[in-house]
């Protein structure tokens, strides 16, 4: 994704540039974006940052709140750092979790449903000349019948040009509220464990428990996690080791755990546990959580060491009986046999 850097450059610019890239990628080129944006590849450069309005200056993004039908107007600055002329385009995109657990912006040929439908730049393109910066104002207008809730996109810039050089986006996230009740919830599906035993007859063994987090409610969430394996009643109870917090996952979301436990007690039947808390960041950025929610479920764990012990045991057991009864009955077939005597001759 990043093209390769010239032999010429000198140590500093490289130090300089491969820093600006780490950083980059660290924050997910678009998804994490949470201020201006750059990118710089040689001979192309430019920066995004939010335009200076009623709305305030130096904003790291945006963050609306509309009720449906709603209308406002606001900017995109773009920068040309280079010392060419700069074409790029500009559009609104949704946003959306990725593997990695950060957030992104789908490309220009997706199809939007939310923010990116709703937001839309006053031109589709734009060119800046070296040195030079120029604002895109952009639209943000709602549906009538637009559900209440938090959504996530952005506005982004990418080069017009066919093959350019430098295919990277900058962009800047927009988190808009629509009005009405936020329902935030988390669930927990498709739970299940699995346990690997141990060779110890009086040993614990290895669990891993597996499952999906989805966010079926209304606004962003992250989850913080805890999750235990306990026997009958309460008893042998193992817990995970420090669990973190999943990401902020959008509205229909879904991220897939998977948790060590160490030192479970094969106890014939485990009860797994995963307790989620909802965690609602507001757009000031604190952090506020939720009622926790819990979801259980069973799995049989035989304690195979033992069982082969009794096997083994009980194998002996009746081999050593079957081998009584055989040297018994030898017994009894090696001995004289004794005719009982005629009664009538008996009797004279």
């Amino acid at each position: 994704m990043h093209p390769p850097r010239s032999c010429t450059t000198t140590a500093a610019g490289s130090l300089a540039r491969a820093v600006v890239v780490a950083l980059l990628a660290a924050f997910g080129l678009l998804g994490a974006r949470t201020g201006p944006a750059a990118a710089a590849d040689g001979e192309v450069s430019w920066t995004v940052a939010t335009a200076s309005n009623d709305f305030g200056s130096d904003r790291r993004n945006y963050a609306y709140t509309l009720d449906p039908g709603g209308r406002l107007e606001d900017g995109l600055v773009i920068a040309n750092r280079g010392t060419t002329p700069l074409h790029l385009n500009v559009y609104a995109a949704d946003a959306f979790t990725t593997e990695q657990g950060g957030l992104d912006l789908f490309g220009k040929d997706a199809k939007p449903a939310g923010v990116g439908a709703w937001v839309r730049p006053d031109r589709p393109d734009v060119t800046v000349g070296p040195g030079e910066s120029a604002e895109v104002p952009f639209t943000v207008a709602l549906p009538d019948d637009v559900a209440p809730g938090e959504y996530m996109g952005g506005v982004v810039t990418s080069p017009a040009q066919p093959g350019a050089a430098d295919g990277r986006r900058l962009g800047i996230r927009i988190r808009l509220r629509v009005g009405g009740a936020l329902t935030p919830s988390l669930s927990v599906e498709d739970l299940k464990v699995r346990y690997s035993g141990t060779p110890n007859p009086i040993g614990t063994g290895e669990a891993t428990v597996t499952y999906t987090i989805r966010n079926n409610g209304n606004s962003v969430l992250a989850a913080r996690q805890a999750v235990s394996l306990s026997g009958p009643f309460g008893h042998w109870d193992a817990r995970a080791e420090h669990v973190g917090d999943s990401p902020r996952l959008l509205p229909g979301d879904t991220w897939k755990v998977s948790v060590p436990v160490h030192g479970v007690t094969p106890a014939l039947r485990l009860t797994g546990t995963v307790t989620l808390v909802p965690l609602l960041t507001d757009a000031a950025g604190s952090v506020a959580p939720l009622a926790a929610v819990e979801s259980t479920t069973h799995t049989w764990t035989l304690p195979w060491a033992p069982l082969l012990v009794l096997v083994v045991l009980g194998g002996l057991a009746v081999a050593a009986l079957t081998s009584r009864r055989r040297r018994r009955a030898t017994r009894h077939a090696g001995e004289p046999h004794h005719a009982l005597p005629d009664r009538e001759t008996a009797g004279r």
